[in-house]
């Protein structure tokens, strides 16, 4: 007797992991290795997460509440406010990382064998996500050539069946860096309301927008105060990617209710962690813009140094870190592969995470890779100027 589940056997492999051994590899042969495959910043944690930590004297760390600490909540609800979604701290649920949030919320809305419609290519742990909750995605296709914007209406709305619970969004977006228009989520809400859909708001990257964009979030889209959630973390927005706090802020009661039980169930969020996202709320506005100005130089460097690759394609990232960019290459695993056993310039490769995992659609993105801009100025221009002198040696082998 086999003792593994269908749901075991289903998971499937992260795209920006699974290769980690071949990096580990050339590292032991000396190699250093520019990981630009996973989306991890180099910015440091802000200092005053780290002193409300320490300075937590409790004499024994307790269980919290299964929602999260009041405190934070109210934090949030402070925090939000600023942006001009007005939620109680009783809306807002405390996670262990957004990628609970995310869990929760898809369990929250749909039964095994229930459909979400999300835009591809997406964050690619909805697909891990999606086959824990026994969920089925269904894609919604986007082009790089549009710079991976919403199809029109109708490519969406013909993707909805019986079995639809959702729509899941994520703005600014991870892998592709773009940012949907206010009329793009206008038309989200027009569909969610028309179809009696639930909107599941991914809005982790809400601060980082460049070049005068505004961010919109699915609370600022009328008629769905019922119908929606956000979700998000403190992983990116602090630095804080190991502290694992995240939440869920919704008005629908219900839905709430939802989620609760499973919080209950894995009892609470980490209390330390909790401290020192309070003290990151709070302090935003002494290192916010900073990091968003750091990011967006990043920015501009990687999309500078993409137009040197021959063959190469992205439209300018408008937010979050990341792009999804389109290579001459048939197969962007076996280059990346590559890369990291067959190339080395002075004993320097570059890891960048093939794109196909970021699909649902067997066979998309096979020719794409998405680039994770978290390095330092002088690392991240060595790390491109790189990946442009292999690929070049890569073609010229196969050709």
């Amino acid at each position: 007797m086999e003792w593994l589940s269908n749901r075991g056997k289903n998971m499937p492999a992260s795209p920006i992991r699974r290769l980690i051994p071949f990096a580990d590899e050339a590292e032991k042969r000396g190699i250093k290795v520019y990981h630009l495959n996973i989306g991890q910043p180099d910015i440091h944690t802000p200092d005053a997460i780290y002193n409300a930590m320490q300075e937590y004297k409790e004499k024994v760390l307790a269980y919290g509440p299964s929602q999260g600490l009041l405190r934070l909540r109210k934090t949030i609800s402070e925090y939000l406010s600023h942006y001009g979604i007005k939620m109680t701290p009783d809306e807002i649920f405390i996670t262990t990382g957004g990628s609970e949030a995310i869990i929760f919320s898809l369990m929250a809305i749909a039964d095994p064998g229930d459909e979400i419609i999300i835009p591809e290519p997406f964050y690619t742990n909805y697909n891990g996500f999606a086959a824990m909750a026994s969920v089925k995605i269904i894609p919604i296709p986007t082009k790089v050539e549009q710079g991976f914007h919403l199809p029109p209406e109708d490519e969406i709305v013909k993707r909805i069946s019986p079995r639809t619970r959702g729509i899941l969004i994520c703005t600014p977006n991870n892998p592709t860096g773009t940012i949907y228009t206010r009329e793009e989520m206008e038309m989200i809400g027009k569909i969610t309301r028309e179809h009696n859909l639930f909107v599941l708001s991914d809005e982790v990257y809400r601060e980082f927008v460049f070049d005068g964009r505004k961010h919109t979030s699915i609370m600022d889209i009328e008629g769905l105060e019922k119908q929606s959630a956000i979700m998000d973390s403190i992983s990116k927005r602090f630095s804080a990617c190991g502290a694992r706090v995240g939440y869920i802020a919704s008005h629908n009661r219900n839905f709430y209710e939802s989620i609760l039980k499973f919080g209950q169930a894995r009892l609470c969020p980490p209390t330390l962690e909790q401290i020192g996202a309070e003290a990151g709320f709070k302090h935003i506005n002494e290192f916010m813009d900073n990091m968003i100005g750091e990011y967006k130089k990043r920015r501009d460097i990687v999309y500078e140094e993409i137009q040197h690759i021959e063959g190469a394609f992205t439209e300018k990232p408008e937010g979050a870190f990341y792009t999804v960019v389109k290579l001459p290459i048939d197969d962007a695993e076996t280059f990346v592969k590559w890369m990291l056993t067959d190339f080395n310039l002075n004993n320097k490769t570059t890891m960048v995470a093939p794109a196909d995992g970021f699909y649902a659609t067997e066979g998309k993105g096979k020719d794409e890779v998405r680039i994770a801009y978290v390095l330092k100025e002088e690392a991240l221009k060595d790390a491109m100027r790189i990946l442009r002198e292999g690929l070049s040696v890569y073609r010229s082998r196969a050709s």
